[in-house]
């Protein structure tokens, strides 16, 4: 289950990126965003970030990075408006953020590149199937 959140999340997350700089889906409130202001460093984040999650590379350190990105966006643009989540619009950012920072502790799952390397540095690539009891 691990790996199955971590990859629907990588792949929603990923969204917000695409939509900031690639303009996928078409967000009309993210039109202007400049690839080297907050937005478009976001966006960047978001993407790379988001693509590194999904297929679980280097899963801890950029879930540490991306929980970080979602603190400073929910503080930047959303508590400001109103101390609850709900009431700013924030609740998103408040849940990548704590899921990011579970993926970090805890790690990619099972069905990620770095238990694929992990593994492998093992000598356990391939599991044993034995058909013997």
């Amino acid at each position: 289950m691990l790996s199955l959140l971590r990859i629907v999340v990588a792949g929603l997350f990923m969204q917000h990126g695409m939509a900031k700089l690639l303009h996928i889906p078409h967000v009309a409130s993210m039109d202007n965003v400049q690839l080297m202001s907050l937005a478009g460093v976001a966006g960047m984040l978001e993407i790379v970030g988001g693509l590194l999650l999904l297929i679980g590379l280097f899963t801890r350190p950029v879930a540490f990075i991306l929980s970080g990105e979602m603190a400073v966006a929910y503080f930047m643009a959303h508590a400001s408006a109103s101390p609850l989540p709900l009431l700013n619009h924030g609740e998103l950012a408040v849940v990548y953020c704590f899921v990011f920072l579970y993926f970090a502790v805890a790690g990619g799952g099972v069905w990620s590149v770095d238990a694929y390397r992990h593994r492998a540095a093992a000598g356990h690539v391939f599991p044993r199937v034995s058909l013997r009891r």
